[in-house]
């Protein structure tokens, strides 16, 4: 595993960095570029400027597929969706066939739903995967204390998250880890104490993104100053990188 590490000085160049990470990665495949989003504020800002020039031009979106990290058990339209999210702000602005994008069918049941979206996932595995990062350690909807954390055969899970008193849908970890690229992409000094554990301290099930080894390929975790503040390498330089 190869782990990067970039510090944005806020969280426009934080998303402006993100968007053109992908725009290059799409670019530079050769074949299906095969990726899975994120819901939340920083990525939607991030998903924005994808949909825009110049980076919406650059990007070979006719060999681009659009998977989900995880979703909300709500329906496609309801607010609360990650679909919905990502379908307003990015995938309706760019030439990409309907028939590219796999959503979670979060109107059936949450079994059925995960066992349906882990038939969409079969194929290779993924080139790039956007996560975030909760305050309590949680990435994509593997929660501290859930079963889906330890989850070690099946590649989609459905999933019962008490602290929102709500069912979720999520990859798993071997699906993160068998990825070309796992990029974090976090914001805000709230996040600050969590990030100084996870990328500092000995990896615990308490704080499932510390479990994201990216097995094959490279994780990279782009944060802003705020998010960064409590590293003890909190003197990187602004856009700089660490392994």
């Amino acid at each position: 595993m190869r782990r990067l590490i970039r510090v944005l000085p806020d969280a426009a160049a934080l998303a402006a960095a993100g968007a053109e990470e992908f725009a290059r990665a799409a670019s530079a495949s050769t074949g299906a570029f095969r990726a899975a989003l994120s819901g939340g504020s920083t990525p939607k800002a991030l998903y924005a400027l994808l949909a825009q020039d110049p980076l919406r031009t650059r990007v070979p979106w006719s060999r681009v597929e659009i998977f989900f990290g995880d979703e909300r058990c709500v329906p496609p339209d309801h607010p609360d969706s990650n679909f919905r999210m990502v379908d307003e702000v990015l995938l309706r602005h760019v030439p990409l066939e309907p028939s590219r994008v796999h959503r979670v069918r979060t109107e059936l049941p949450p079994d059925e739903a995960a066992r349906r979206y882990a038939d969409e996932l079969n194929g290779p595995r993924f080139d790039w995967i956007f996560l975030g990062l909760g305050t309590d350690g949680h990435t994509a909807s593997l929660f501290p204390g859930t079963s889906a954390v330890g989850e070690s055969t099946k590649r989609v899970v459905a999933v019962w998250i008490e602290a929102k008193r709500s069912h979720r849908v999520t990859i798993t970890l071997p699906v993160i880890d068998a990825a070309e690229k796992v990029v974090f992409v976090v914001s805000g000094e709230d996040k600050a104490e969590m990030v100084r554990l996870i990328l500092e301290t000995a990896a615990d099930e308490s704080r499932p993104a510390s479990l994201v080894r990216a097995n094959e390929g490279e994780t990279l975790w782009l944060l802003d100053r705020a998010a960064a503040s409590r590293l003890s390498s909190g003197g990187l330089p602004t856009d700089g990188a660490i392994r």
